[in-house]
Parts: structure tokens; sequence; C-alpha cells
């Protein structure tokens, strides 16, 4: 079935949203980045299977809105050893999909490959990632949660310190 104009609309602002939010992470531009979360925004990345209960089971990363400013503040001080020097990042986002619009939420998937280089050596994450992104009053995006599926998340991981 073909796009609504619409649709197509909505499919070019998410693209450019998650082509966007991927070039402040690379770049280590965490101040921008982090002004892409909603308020009550949620960040998460699963360990052993994508549909655990975060609030029983372990996760590689569950930070709430308030903990995702305050690993950027720990990121400011310098002393966060693991990303001294810091990664070389780059991600490619791809099989973009809108899942469902209400008009304000938007759930969308995402395939991401992230190239991380570094000093102890280069490592390739692939992840399904999930969003719910939510339109704020001029129209502008804002993600309510991000939820990043590691292909080999039931295995032993390198440090994953770029993370934030």
């Amino acid at each position: 079935m073909p796009m609504t104009a619409a649709q197509r609309e909505t499919l070019e602002d998410v693209t450019a949203f998650l082509v966007r939010e991927s070039r402040l992470a690379d770049e280590h531009a965490y101040d921008d980045w982090e002004a892409l979360w909603a308020d009550d925004g949620v960040y998460w990345v699963p360990a052993n299977g994508d549909d655990i209960d975060p609030e029983q089971k372990m996760s590689i990363l569950y930070d709430n809105r308030s903990r995702i400013a305050l690993r950027i503040r720990q990121y400011h001080t310098g002393k966060r050893f693991s990303q001294t020097p810091q990664s070389r990042l780059r991600r490619l986002v791809s099989n973009i999909e809108v899942l469902a619009d209400d008009g304000r939420e938007i759930r969308v998937a995402a395939n991401v490959l992230v190239f991380e280089s570094h000093t102890r050596g280069d490592q390739l994450w692939a992840s399904r990632n999930e969003y719910l992104l939510r339109r704020q009053a001029d129209g502008s995006l804002r993600m309510a949660l991000k939820k990043v599926m590691l292909v080999n998340n039931a295995n032993a991981l390198y440090s994953m310190a770029f993370l934030i």
C-alpha cells in the first residue's frame, strides 16, 4: 500500500531525527544529544534477551531522564577514564520503520550498526532499536524511549563506555 503524503513526511522527520541523534552521539556532543530527550525519557539496553522486565532482571543500561543527565555531568568531569581517549564512533542507521503514529507519539524501529575504534581494539555492535518519539508543540521530536536490543546481548560484552 503506498504511503500518504503525511506518512511520507512523518518518515522523513523520523529519519532526520535518528540520523541527527546518531551523529551527535558519534561526535560525543552529549549536551546536544541530551536535549533530544523528553523529560520522562527512558534509555534501555536489555541484557539476556529483548523482552525482559527491566524492573526484575538485569539490564546493561536502564536509565530514566535524571540518570541520563547525571551520566553526562559525570562525563564532563573528565574522570570517566574508560573513554580516555574517546572511542571513535560511527553509526549506520537503516530499515527505519514507523510502527504507529497517533499524531503526538510515534513508535519507530530501526537497525543500527555501531563501529567503535578504541585503543583496546575495534568493535562492531549490531542492534534493533525501538523508539518512542513525541512531537512537541513546535513540531520537533523528543525521545521518550530508546530501547537498544543488541544482537549479542546474551553474551559477555566488552566495555560499552561510549554509551555514556
